[in-house]
């Protein structure tokens, strides 16, 4: 337990996915000018560094954020995203950072609004103070990302956003993502709830969405991008993100904008993007 460090998979394509997706979504929520709350569940270290042992060990973000990172033409959202990644690389052309979820977040949030960021492995906790407790709109807690989920829910403002993006390393990880999103929805129901979660077994993933489905939750959408097919030896093949309560017209701008990165970011036959409502608005 508590094994898992993500700057092996830092910038590689889910993580694309899952940040174009996350600034989409705060696009939305910052149009109003009313304070808004953002919760990471499981926030990691918040800024990556590809020239670490871990990142280079792998090298993923060359089939991630590396494919995208040249293009010259992109749809609105995906300018967006590239222009953060940017914010952190300052030498023109030159890919060394990738900021995540904390990073993106605390660089689009307003200086009324709030970041909540919990993490409980000792090295990440420690990366991320040493980032982010300056800002004094951010709170750091280390602790499990449940516990958390029962803590601050619901938060003072009215408007926000969780992230519950876990490592998945354990193999009851995705029985825990539900039931904390029924709890949490249970205290904030208003709230925008964004789970991410990896695509590796077709009957994984089908069990998965029949959970989400039986929750009785309503106004839930369904993104999923898969670089390729599903194969026997249970590779990451893609990702999907479930979002509860999204935005008008989100499902709209995520099928525009994955089929849109599908071409770049996909790796064999079989790729391919869908984007539909588990429960109707």
């Amino acid at each position: 337990m508590l094994s898992y460090l993500h700057s092996y998979h830092a910038g590689n394509f889910a993580d694309v996915v899952k940040h174009v997706t996350l600034v989409g979504l705060l696009q939305a929520i910052l149009r109003k000018d009313t304070p808004c709350y953002v919760h990471d569940s499981h926030a990691g270290r918040g800024l990556y560094h590809f020239s670490s042992r871990e990142s280079l060990q792998g090298r993923e973000f060359e089939n991630g954020i590396g494919r995208l990172w040249q293009v010259q033409q992109a749809p609105e959202l995906i300018q967006q995203y590239l222009a953060l990644v940017q914010r952190y690389n300052t030498k023109p052309g030159e890919l060394l950072h990738y900021p995540g979820s904390p990073a993106i977040a605390q660089a689009m949030l307003r200086q009324t609004d709030r970041l909540l960021l919990t993490e409980l492995h000792p090295m990440e906790y420690e990366r991320l103070v040493k980032q982010f407790s300056p800002d004094r709109r951010i709170r750091i807690d280390q602790q499990d990302a449940y516990q958390g989920l029962k803590a601050f829910l619901p938060p003072a403002e009215r408007r926000g956003l969780v992230l519950i993006d876990p490592a998945y390393e354990r193999k009851d990880e995705y029985e825990h993502v539900i039931t904390g999103l029924i709890q949490a929805h249970k205290r904030w129901a208003n709230g925008i709830y964004v789970i991410w979660y990896p695509v590796m077994s077709r009957a994984l993933q089908a069990r998965f969405i029949e959970a989400c489905k039986a929750a009785d939750i309503p106004k839930m959408l369904h993104a999923e991008f898969m670089t390729k097919a599903f194969s026997y030896s249970l590779d990451f093949v893609g990702c999907g993100v479930v979002i509860v309560n999204p935005p008008w017209k989100l499902d709209k701008t995520l099928e525009e904008n994955l089929d849109w990165l599908l071409p770049v970011l996909q790796q064999g036959p079989g790729a391919r993007t869908r984007v539909q409502w588990i429960v109707p608005e």
